[in-house]
């Protein structure tokens, strides 16, 4: 019924508008599915990391930045998931937390600084 109202042009037409809509429906809900978290800076500074405890989402970049006049690192308790080298003043450290769950670190120079990293899925 249909095919005969619009005739073979208009219903092709119809299909190729209907399939463009889709597609860029799906573009659009895909690009915010995959959009990265705004990054988060912690910074160092008198022997202490400024955030005892930061919540992220999943997908989110953390950046540690000595601002302290002494050397600091940045070590996940395991030892494993993420661990800096030494930084001097200004030096920075960055890791993406892909995986939801709970995230203590510490310096290993100092290890009384600690700190968590609490990643929710998104």
């Amino acid at each position: 019924m249909i095919f005969q109202t619009l005739g073979r042009g208009g219903l092709v037409a119809g299909l190729i508008a209907l399939a463009v809509a889709i597609g860029l429906l799906t573009l659009g809900l895909s690009s915010r599915a995959i959009a990265a978290a705004a990054p988060v800076t912690v910074k160092i500074d008198n022997f202490t990391f400024d955030a005892a405890t930061i919540t992220v989402p999943v997908g989110t970049t953390v950046t540690w930045v000595n601002q302290d006049d002494i050397p600091h690192t940045v070590v996940s308790d395991d030892k494993a998931t993420f661990r800096s080298k030494v930084m001097d003043t200004d030096d920075r450290f960055s890791f993406t937390f892909n995986t939801p769950g709970s995230f203590g670190y510490f310096c290993s120079i100092h290890p009384h600084m600690t700190g968590k990293v609490v990643v929710k899925a998104s």
